[in-house]
């Protein structure tokens, strides 16, 4: 499947940070990780710290896929609001996965910090606003549930918004734990420090067969050579359906841009993310060079070729609806594209076993469009797999 199309900004501006070679002799190991995007890279990056001899394989270039078209806003709120995550799930649990989320993001900068790239990891908060007055009551259950179980977040009315940021909304919520990050860079920074510690990633190379064996499992590719390990991790992502015998995720496009340097940003873009209560949502974050990211105006994906019909029409409503909040800036589009996710009833990720999978794990950043994944931790609240139409979840953050 192709995941992404048009101009993502972050292959653009970094270019090809590393090259890999592909497989071209049979090798052994303790896991083999299937994917070579973000969600990969932490889990080869934890998986070598903790000592096991690990190999990753990606039929693409590393980082090519959804990695290299999300945004990358890191944010502990996912798609489904606490208070209706814990009519789903419960409340320790649903409050478990929302602190879990936040936590993650302190551990991602803990991480920028270990490595010799940054990857552009900056602190920022969060306005999350009502797009329109009916919006108010879900927002107020909101505030009150996350108060409740201890996270930090203002309340702000219409003069507080208009004051602030310069524009009208009924109300909104104000968090303070939040950042942003360029995913395709911390992706190869990862793999470049696992690398300085025995990790072998071979990339251009198609797993073609996955055969589970008595003592693990054995992946062929499509050059030939073999990977024999002892346990296989799919970080696979939005692709993963095509091991999994139950659909777990609908599939929705998605569509962002990047704009041309702006020569004044306002304090209230430059210092926070931005992104609104309405489904589908408008979100946005800035650059250290000044540019805006937003992305939106999601649909059903039906097949790439209809997806990426629409880009150029979906980019201009997405700069309308900047303009309408923003008036005092002009943005002018630089960089469109479009991507495909993978979208959950809960808005939790998978991660974790499948009875069809043995010596297999599955870590997959299912259910949010924009932000970053971070399965590395073991502190996750995961849901074991076994019963029907269900993997394991992790968070996002």
């Amino acid at each position: 499947m192709d995941l992404k199309s048009g101009y993502p900004f972050w292959p653009v501006k970094n270019g090809l940070i590393q090259t890999y070679p592909p497989l071209t002799q049979d090798v052994a190991c303790d896991v083999v990780v299937l994917g070579g995007g973000i969600t990969g890279a932490l889990v080869a990056y934890h998986l070598v710290e903790a000592g096991l001899d690990t190999v990753v394989l990606d039929k693409r270039d590393i980082g090519w896929g959804s990695t290299s078209a999300t945004t990358a806003l890191l944010q502990y709120e996912i798609d489904t609001p606490l208070y209706e995550l814990i009519e789903m799930v419960g409340e320790d649990h649903a409050a478990r996965a929302y602190l879990a989320c936040r936590d993650a993001i302190a551990k991602i900068e803990a991480l920028t910090h270990k490595l010799d790239d940054s990857s552009g990891f900056e602190r920022r908060k969060s306005l999350y606003y009502a797009s329109k007055r009916s919006d108010v009551k879900a927002l107020q259950a909101e505030f009150a549930v996350r108060r409740k179980h201890g996270i930090r977040l203002d309340w702000l009315d219409a003069k507080d918004i208009e004051a602030a940021f310069g524009f009208t909304k009924p109300a909104a919520l104000l968090s303070y734990d939040a950042a942003q990050v360029d995913a395709y860079r911390l992706t190869h920074a990862l793999l470049r420090a696992a690398m300085a510690r025995g990790l072998r990633v071979f990339d251009r190379t198609t797993a073609t067969r996955i055969a589970p064996e008595a003592n693990g499992v054995c992946v062929e590719t499509e050059r030939g050579p073999s990977v024999a390990a002892r346990t296989l991790v799919f970080a696979t992502g939005y692709e993963s359906q095509d091991y999994l015998k139950h659909k777990v995720a609908k599939l929705i496009s998605t569509y962002a841009l990047a704009s041309e340097p702006m020569a004044e940003l306002s304090d209230a873009l430059r210092e926070h993310l931005i992104w609104e209560h309405a489904r589908p949502y408008l979100y946005m974050r800035t650059t250290d060079d000044g540019r805006v990211i937003m992305g939106g105006e999601d649909e059903d994906f039906r097949d790439p070729i209809r997806r990426d019909r629409l880009i150029d029409r979906k980019a201009n409503k997405l700069r309308d609806k900047f303009h309408t909040l923003f008036p005092q800036h002009q943005l002018d589009i630089a960089f469109t594209w479009a991507g495909t996710f993978g979208e959950t009833k809960d808005g939790l990720a998978y991660i974790g076993q499948t009875p069809e999978w043995p010596h297999a794990y599955f870590a997959l950043g299912y259910g949010q469009r924009h932000h970053l994944q971070h399965p590395g931790s073991r502190d996750h609240p995961r849901r074991d797999c076994g019963e029907a139409k269900r993997v394991c979840r992790s968070v996002s953050v």
